[in-house]
């Protein structure tokens, strides 16, 4: 009896405490600001987006908090604030699943491809992010976008390390 007590408490108090960060972790990120971050993607300004990352890095998460899911999820939640374009997560593409395309509800709009990785140290972090680029490339993320008739697709590697992380910018063709 003592023993499904104290089992009952460990899953209540986990699940208070899960609730209670993941909601304030939805507060903090819903009263920011997206739009530098949307711009930048426009411009094919990597070291803007990433500067925008950073900063919410280093403001909502635990270093501790380094499995590529959660950054998936990180990234994919900010980008779901935006009304102009639609966010979709893990979508089969080409040979494989990219992690996120953001595309306007106009195909005569912009769309995105984003690659992520999780380095091992932070002295990785810019040769990862173009790997995460080139994996979009090589895998052909684009090619279910451009079934779909988008024609201006913007391909962005992204590569996480505790509270760091670091983009590269790539247009939406294949490399000769």
């Amino acid at each position: 009896m003592l023993k499904k007590r104290k089992a009952f408490w460990e899953v209540e108090v986990k699940s208070i405490y899960q609730n209670t960060i993941l909601s304030w972790l939805r507060q903090k990120i819903e009263k920011q600001d997206f739009h530098g971050l949307y711009r930048a993607m426009e411009d094919g300004d990597a070291e803007k987006m990433g500067d925008i990352l950073n900063r919410q890095l280093f403001d909502t998460i635990s270093f501790f908090d380094s499995a590529e899911n959660f950054y998936h999820g990180f990234l994919a939640g900010i980008l779901s604030q935006s009304q102009g374009y639609l966010v979709k997560s893990n979508r089969e593409s080409g040979n494989r699943r990219s992690h996120i395309m953001v595309k306007s509800p106009s195909l005569r709009g912009r769309s995105f491809i984003l690659e992520l990785k999780v380095s091992g140290s932070i002295d990785e972090l810019e040769a990862d992010a173009e790997k995460a680029l080139q994996q979009i490339y090589d895998k052909r993320y684009m090619e279910e976008l451009r079934a779909e008739g988008y024609r201006k697709i913007d391909c962005y590697g992204v590569s996480f390390f505790r509270k760091d992380c670091e983009v590269r910018f790539g247009k939406g063709h294949w490399p000769k």
